[in-house]
């Protein structure tokens, strides 16, 4: 891994590598620091330019919220990505309905999500976001698009497997405690999650 697993215990903690917004200079494996919401697509989609125009061969990823689709830097990026033809952009939506505060739809409504991407000139393929082996797949499907972005809306349950944090929208900018931890893990093995 790019930390020890020990550093997990330290999630959402002041000072700690993993607090509430990842910062590429204290937490391995990052490319960018995207504390404010919006910002990874614009991010993504710079880096894909620059593959475009350097003539690389290589895809840029991005994983974002649908809570992020309220902030107007993702649609200027998506415009931008589809008007290039930056088939080599994959993003992946984890379209689970709920942000910090409360539930998408409360904060700003963004349905139709779906038809929203294909306006906006993507190629968009739906899945189960809780069903790897389609994940996998759908990536496989996504390196085959041409002259398009691709978004892939991973429908997910937040919490899924959990029964006190399912669809809870309290645990998004909380850790559980120990012995909630515990009892999740718990929850989840017996699932065969």
């Amino acid at each position: 891994g790019y930390f020890p697993k020990e550093k997990l215990m330290t999630l959402r903690k002041l000072d700690s590598p993993l607090q509430g917004h990842p910062d590429m200079r204290r937490l391995p494996g990052l490319e960018a620091s995207t504390g404010s919401l919006g910002q990874g697509l614009s991010i993504g989609v710079g880096m894909a330019l620059a593959g475009k125009l350097d003539r690389k061969d290589y895809r840029s990823y991005v994983i974002l919220s649908d809570g992020e689709t309220n902030e107007g830097q993702i649609w200027e990026a998506a415009s931008f990505a589809a008007h290039h033809k930056m088939d080599h952009l994959i993003a992946i939506l984890d379209y689970n309905k709920f942000q910090l505060d409360d539930s998408v739809k409360s904060i700003i409504d963004m349905e139709p999500m779906v038809d929203k991407w294909k306006a906006f000139g993507w190629h968009v393929f739906e899945i189960d976001g809780h069903d790897m082996k389609t994940l996998l797949e759908t990536l496989d499907a996504a390196k085959k698009v041409q002259s398009k972005p691709v978004m892939i809306v991973a429908h997910t349950i937040k919490g899924k497997g959990i029964s006190f944090m399912e669809n809870n929208n309290h645990y998004h900018g909380v850790a559980p405690t120990k012995e909630e931890a515990e009892r999740a893990l718990k929850e989840l093995e017996s699932n065969g999650i």
